[in-house]
């Protein structure tokens, strides 16, 4: 019996992408919102590296989920001490993954509850639109608010943003990571076949 979750391999250009035909989900996200927590829940597995050092992982990263689609781990964004040069060259793999794989079938935005929309999110939106990418946004650590607030603040990042697939996340209590997988594997993963 196969694995729940393989590594395959971790890339920045697309020569070095892994050749397969199966599906590609991404997870792009802040440094520290809970995209690496999120992708372990998901995974069942400590694949992606909880870091106390936000902003590390640099690489695209490809896994192999249940032989029925590649989960990507993009690298974190916003992280205060990377250089101007490092931001330009991470917005610059972003883009050409976004724009190049076909195999890309949608894209998770990791997003902590508490946070404002940034420029940084809405560039991340610009280029899965232009791209023809669906996306859907995670919004994380909804236990640190009441429920209520969650409800006001996931609404009001809907109105603003336009995107209706949002999903509350906490990854401490397990709550919202099976909808997010069920949602991404029905809409996006099944309807690639």
């Amino acid at each position: 019996m196969p694995a729940k979750i393989d590594y395959i391999k971790s890339a920045v250009y697309p020569e070095d992408y892994p050749q397969t035909d199966l599906p590609e989900i991404a997870f792009a996200g802040r440094s520290n919102a809970g995209k690496s927590s999120l992708i372990n829940q998901i995974s069942g597995a400590k694949i992606a590296h909880v870091s106390n050092t936000p902003g590390k992982t640099r690489l695209l990263s490809f896994f192999n989920v249940r032989l029925k689609y590649i989960l990507v781990d993009m690298p974190g964004y916003g992280f205060a001490k990377r250089s101007g040069s490092e931001q330009s060259t991470w917005e610059e793999m972003v883009e050409v993954y976004i724009k190049r794989r076909v195999q890309l079938k949608g894209l998770i935005l990791v997003m902590d509850i508490r946070r404002e929309w940034t420029d940084e999110e809405e560039l991340l939106k610009m280029f899965t639109e232009k791209a023809g990418v669906p996306i859907a946004v995670a919004l994380t650590k909804t236990d640190k608010i009441s429920k209520s607030e969650v409800k006001t603040k996931s609404m009001r990042i809907s109105k603003l943003t336009g995107i209706s697939a949002l999903f509350p996340i906490s990854n401490l209590k397990a709550q919202g990571v099976e909808e997010i997988e069920e949602y991404l594997y029905k809409k996006w993963v099944e309807t690639a076949k």
